[in-house]
């Protein structure tokens, strides 16, 4: 998986699997440019990575507010004059069922997750056409497959984006290259905050739920990074359009 010199904007850049590439794109010799609206864990992480002898800038970006979007771009360009890869990454939950939802968790939810993606898209796609090629990597979930219960806006957004991976992939053809990956289980802070409230303390609870997944284990960030540094790697070069599942099996699991 070579990504020597490659500049992968990575948003969602400093919590759970957006950290873990951070650090295993920059580890594989990447230019990073670290998106993220955590101000102070950012500018720590940056930091750290270029005190390690790595190529990375923080750039704070609320990816569902497009003056910022413009500017992650504008920036990226002037640090390292190219957008070889975007890993489209930053994400939100909020529970709640249909009868539940207010228009505050619709625009929590859709603006980040969906419009988030649009914005990113059309201000890096122009970039990478003008280059003549580029990757997009989108991170999906399973929840774009499976109804969990009290998940519907957060189910809903996640499978707009598998559709949207397919358009891309279609419209910008020959030149950008588009692939999602579709953790499950996954032991990030966003699935821990998911379990606040339950009788069972979190990590019991995660022991109980290791046992039902074929795998025998949760998913670990650092299993999706290194799967995303293939898919955005030339060695990915025939897989298009489609996303990998990452789930330790749970989606051959029966309903029973």
């Amino acid at each position: 998986m070579n990504l020597q010199d490659k500049v992968i904007i990575v948003t969602g850049g400093t919590s759970g699997i957006g950290e873990a590439c951070s650090r295993h794109f920059s580890e594989l010799g990447a230019k990073v440019v670290i998106a993220s609206n955590q101000a102070e864990p950012g500018a720590a992480l940056e930091s750290e990575l270029e005190g390690q002898g790595r190529q990375v800038r923080f750039i704070e970006t609320d990816v569902s507010v497009e003056d910022d979007v413009k500017n992650l771009v504008e920036e990226t360009l002037k640090a390292f004059g190219r957008i070889d890869c975007l890993h489209s990454n930053a994400g939100v939950w909020r529970e709640g069922t249909v009868k539940d939802f207010t228009e505050d968790d619709w625009q929590a939810i859709m603006g980040v997750n969906v419009k988030g993606n649009f914005l990113l898209l059309k201000h890096v796609v122009p970039v990478m056409e003008k280059q003549g090629q580029g990757v997009v990597l989108i991170t999906t979930s399973v929840a774009a497959f499976v109804g969990f219960p009290a998940h519907a806006l957060y189910c809903a957004s996640k499978a707009a984006l598998e559709a949207l991976i397919r358009c891309l992939a279609t419209d910008h053809a020959g030149v950008i290259r588009v692939v999602g990956v579709c953790p499950g289980t996954i032991d990030t802070p966003m699935l821990r905050a998911s379990c606040a409230g339950w009788d069972t303390p979190v990590d019991e609870l995660f022991a109980e739920v290791a046992q039902k997944i074929p795998v025998r284990r949760l998913g670990e960030p650092e299993d999706v990074a290194k799967v995303a540094a293939f898919l955005l790697s030339d060695d990915a070069g025939y897989i298009n359009g489609s996303s990998v599942m990452l789930e330790g099996g749970t989606m051959a699991l029966p309903p029973w």
